[in-house]
């Protein structure tokens, strides 16, 4: 086969199967062909832009259809399920999700966001920037205000950057989660949270006080099974017996510090996580934790920023969303 066609067919079929689509449905779309609906037709070049293939001479004007989606990683499976619903309510649009995890190797947020400037994205989703942090650098995203580059934030706003937010309702979680404690009787109830600067776990604390938490019983934690387990261990140390956590791995840190000093979950000690992340019903024990909506906050995030791709001005209020208390066999009655 000469090596022309040999490109062809390997282009064909790499944009196949990045769209889950059949080689036919790739050829009919890049030849103009009856069948094809505009929507995949847009996603089938936005996925040759993807993958480093050039259009074909007749479509290079097209503007490539792209937005980028910021993520703190993939670790956290809460990241994952935000991706997913993104990319998939981006894909029914014709829009290709250019997913930027922040890296270990030091490819930052400051980073993706000069390369999806220089990619020409149509515009950006945060989920859980630095936007989130009250000592972070914002340049990065002064920048893409004075470019006015369409932007969405997940779960925090940044002042002075006047643009859409969708939220989860932190008071309300927190007063769902302190609810159930109480309602098994547990009055020691300690707190598990983000890092002092971390806007949502302020929010978090500000209502956790607000219930008549304990000041002793908080402890700050960076977002990993190890510092949770290491700030949980003093607050059971104390007494408590039931302990709020700012996210789910956060909670998986609880438990295992609560074991670690001998107590049983949920027998001793009652554990309560936030996000409801992918496995949490099936962890030991299945945890009780406080559920975000991700798909609902996912496709608001991607209509306001459609919104704003087609010009339309959309407000800057923070949408906010109540969660939802997932209860399972990481809770009990208080032990007497």
């Amino acid at each position: 086969m000469p090596v022309y066609h040999r490109t062809v067919a390997r282009k064909l079929a790499d944009v196949a199967e990045h769209l889950g689509v059949s080689q036919a449905t790739v050829s009919r779309a890049l030849n103009g062909k009856p069948g094809i609906s505009d929507a995949t037709r847009a996603a089938v070049l936005t996925a040759l832009d993807v993958l480093g293939y050039e259009r074909p001479a007749k479509l290079r004007g097209e503007t490539a259809r792209l937005v980028g989606v910021v993520l703190p990683d993939m670790q956290n499976p809460i990241y994952a399920s935000f991706a997913e619903a993104v990319a998939g309510a981006l894909a029914k649009r014709g829009i290709t999700a250019v997913l930027c995890p922040r890296t270990v190797d030091g490819v930052n947020e400051a980073d993706f966001v000069e390369l999806l400037i220089e990619q020409q994205v149509s515009g950006v989703l945060f989920a859980s920037g630095l936007y989130q942090y009250a000592t972070a650098s914002k340049g990065h995203y002064a920048l893409l205000r004075a470019r006015s580059l369409p932007t969405v934030l997940i779960n925090a706003a940044v002042p002075g950057f006047d643009v859409p937010s969708v939220c989860t309702d932190e008071e309300h979680a927190v007063g769902q989660a302190y609810s159930h404690l109480t309602h098994l009787g547990h009055r020691r109830i300690g707190a598990v949270l983000g890092p002092r600067e971390h806007m949502p776990s302020a929010r978090k604390l500000a209502a956790y006080r607000a219930l008549g938490g304990s000041p002793e019983l908080v402890a700050h934690a960076g977002f990993t099974i190890e510092e949770g387990h290491s700030g949980a261990l003093p607050l059971i140390a104390a007494g408590a017996t039931g302990v709020i956590c700012g996210n789910d791995v956060l909670a998986m840190g609880a438990v295992r510090a609560a074991r670690k000093l001998g107590r049983e979950v949920p027998r001793e000690v009652s554990v309560v996580g936030f996000d409801d992340s992918g496995l949490m019903a099936y962890t030991d024990p299945p945890l009780t934790t406080v559920r975000q909506p991700i798909v609902a906050m996912a496709h608001a995030a991607v209509d306001l920023l459609l919104r704003q791709i087609d010009a339309e001005v959309v407000p800057t209020d923070a949408m906010l969303f109540e969660p939802e208390l997932v209860v399972r066999a990481s809770t009990a009655p208080a032990p007497r």
